[in-house]
């Protein structure tokens, strides 16, 4: 085996881009993570992961890393001949596309690895395509499973389920337990808003941010209701973008130039977890995909300075600040709403913004995090720099199984003495 090194991280600017097209944010995504790793084309690449979940909405449903990167053979700037892995984990996907390019260098398979992650979720002439597109997140094959679990949970959670017009399952879902951890727990809805609004401060510091304003807690509480107690700033938008990530293996690291070597960060962990049809007092995936992810490190919670985790909505905060040992089970919501997942925090939580202010477009959004915590250990992330971050966390959760993602991946990264 072999030590894997990030020599290279991009993402474009979260957003509704109703005039790029899935190749031209390929192109970008591409050209971007070439740029930062200070390689003019991708000659040497030997395998890319290309993560996407909504192009079949699109009429692209098969080969569809290979469709966006013909245009880019073409031009020379990437190599011909090379395999491109198509990956889809629902908002998992880009995680899993770092995994597997982290796997094939772990296994001496690949040198140096592409992942990248390219999603277009908004559909301005067929809004129905944007809901089939997030349906695909849930069984479709016997809903009748997921339907009868929600009723029955919704007797304990003190929320019934309810389907309907101007509805939806997930947020739905994550109100459901939300409010399961608001009775047991004794969380609240203005702890909650005290994570979006955090949030939104710290999209407001990213360029790359889909929303970049700030929000008070007053001003989340007040916004629109989704679905009680989510109002609308503790959800994620609709919107479009790519992230991508170049690996390689420590023999091609010693012959890099020192000033590509410098930025370099070490891939310590990367753990995957599966979902399962869970109860509500139970663990969920993403604290054994943790587990699995601290053991490989040889870390623990107490040494991560900086995480980003998949706070779809913002409770998730909460619940993923539980997850991956930050703070007791039960105790997130004062976690959070006493600053310590804030920039000066015991650990600093979502620097880019989170899901709800950065934007969630889901087959990029795990490569998003990956850039956000790459650019932390750079201490290139300027007025949202975590201080002396040195190991950062990222937990990225995809599909929908019960109560549970139907697929997690936790990464650990670490800056290079």
């Amino acid at each position: 085996m072999t030590d894997v090194y990030v020599i290279g991280v991009h993402t474009t600017r979260f957003q509704k881009w109703p005039d790029k097209s899935f190749k031209d944010l390929t192109r970008d995504g591409y050209l971007g993570v070439l740029d930062d790793a200070v390689q003019e084309t991708g000659e040497d690449i030997d395998i890319a992961y290309f993560g996407n979940c909504g192009m079949g909405s699109w009429g692209q449903p098969c080969i569809r890393g290979q469709v966006c990167f013909t245009p880019l053979v073409h031009d020379s700037l990437f190599p011909e001949r090379v395999p491109v892995v198509n990956v889809e984990g629902a908002c998992a996907t880009a995680s899993m596309a770092f995994n597997s390019a982290w796997k094939d260098i772990m296994a001496g398979q690949a040198d140096l690895a592409l992942a990248i992650g390219v999603e277009k979720t908004f559909i301005p002439d067929s809004p129905e395509k944007t809901m089939e597109l997030f349906a695909g997140g849930i069984d479709q094959l016997d809903p009748h499973e997921w339907h009868e679990y929600y009723q029955h949970m919704g007797d304990q959670t003190g929320k019934p389920f309810e389907t309907g017009p101007g509805r939806t399952i997930f947020m739905d879902t994550y109100a459901m337990q939300a409010t399961y951890h608001i009775k047991t727990h004794g969380t609240t809805q203005r702890q909650i808003a005290a994570g979006a609004a955090k949030n939104h401060n710290m999209g407001a510091l990213n360029p790359n941010a889909q929303y970049q304003f700030e929000m008070s807690v007053d001003d989340v509480l007040n916004d629109r209701d989704v679905s009680y107690p989510l109002t609308r700033s503790m959800c994620a938008p609709i919107g479009d973008g790519a992230a991508a990530a170049l690996l390689c293996s420590e023999d091609y690291f010693a012959g890099l130039p020192a000033r590509v070597k410098e930025r370099a960060v070490k891939v310590s962990a990367s753990a995957l977890s599966g979902g399962k049809y869970r109860a509500l007092d139970e663990p969920g995936l993403t604290r054994v995909a943790a587990l699995k992810a601290y053991r490989q490190a040889g870390v623990g919670p107490d040494d991560i300075d900086v995480a980003e985790v998949h706070d779809a909505t913002s409770f998730c905060e909460i619940y993923q600040a539980e997850m991956m040992g930050f703070c007791d089970d039960g105790t997130g919501g004062a976690f959070v709403e006493d600053g310590q997942t804030s920039l000066n925090g015991k650990i600093p939580i979502n620097t880019s913004g989170g899901l709800v202010s950065k934007g969630h477009p889901v087959g990029a959004t795990g490569l998003s995090m990956i850039y956000e915590l790459t650019t932390q250990l750079r201490g290139e992330a300027g007025a949202r720099q975590v201080n002396n971050a040195r190991i950062a966390l990222a937990e990225n959760g995809g599909g929908v199984m019960g109560f549970e993602e139907a697929a997690a991946c936790v990464t650990i990264l670490s800056r290079q003495d």
